[in-house]
């Protein structure tokens, strides 16, 4: 995060109570239940057998679970997996807190998929590291991103230009009297390539949805342009970012071409 983004998170979280509510639901076909191990589990999915193990916490407690005897190797941080979410044993995948660095309810969804794909059916393995993986911290103003982070685009040497639109510019942010936020998008340099996505707005989560979106599907900035959206919301911001960026592309070069087409189709 940056100053700006810390500032603001701080601020509102000293005036805000914590509120925090842990919710668990497991849905099973023909679920059974083994209290002295803990397990949930389908009894048969075709002639495999599934066994689920599910936890509630924060920290991992490895004792007593059988992991050493199951090969299964695990650290205080968690239990080690691959980017296909396997284990050390092969025939053993793990998701959710207990193995993926975003310890989100969101995330924990999507790697159950991953691992569900991977363990039951053929084809091309899923990978962690290919989710566009976005959070939102529910503040007022909400404070959201997707992505990486300038700082992660330094540390691996990549090129990039910045494009941020305050909501004091934006219509509807004034008129509702929200202008306390803004949109920031990092984008390969050279190209329309979103790499990274800031938005601190009243409703930033639902608003990162669409650059999530181009992101997963491969969109650029470009795209993003040719979007209409109506008037007046507060993703206009996004627009405008996007529209940024192809005021960018008209070079000094591609402009005195511009110009002298201009002025010969003007005759």
């Amino acid at each position: 995060m940056n100053q700006q983004v810390n500032g603001l998170a701080s601020a509102q979280l000293s005036l805000q109570p914590r509120q925090v509510a842990r919710l668990a639901q497991i849905s099973l076909d023909e679920p059974y239940r083994n209290p002295a191990a803990g397990q949930l589990g389908l009894s048969a999915v075709g002639k495999r057998c599934v066994h689920i193990h599910a936890g509630d916490g924060e920290t991992l407690r490895g004792e007593g679970l059988g992991l050493e005897a199951a090969g299964v190797a695990y650290t205080a941080q968690g239990v080690t997996v691959g980017d296909d979410l396997r284990t050390s044993n092969p025939r053993i995948y793990a998701a959710g807190d207990v193995a993926v660095k975003h310890q989100f309810t969101h995330m924990a969804d999507a790697a159950t998929r991953i691992v569900l794909q991977n363990a039951l059916f053929p084809g091309p393995r899923k990978k962690l590291s290919n989710l566009a993986v976005p959070w939102t911290t529910y503040t007022d103003p909400e404070i959201a991103h997707v992505g990486q982070y300038a700082h992660e685009l330094d540390a691996a040497g990549v090129v990039y230009d910045v494009f941020h639109k305050s909501l004091a510019e934006v219509d509807r942010a004034r008129t509702d009297g929200e202008t306390e936020g803004f949109v920031k998008v990092w984008v390969k340099r050279g190209t329309d390539q979103i790499l990274g996505a800031t938005i601190v707005a009243r409703d930033a989560g639902d608003m990162l949805n669409e650059i999530t979106l181009a992101m997963v599907a491969g969109l650029g900035l470009k795209t993003l342009s040719t979007v209409i959206h109506p008037y007046p919301t507060q993703a206009e911001a996004i627009k405008r970012i996007a529209d940024g960026y192809n005021r960018t592309r008209l070079t000094p070069t591609v402009k005195r071409l511009f110009t002298a087409w201009l002025a010969w189709a003007r005759r």
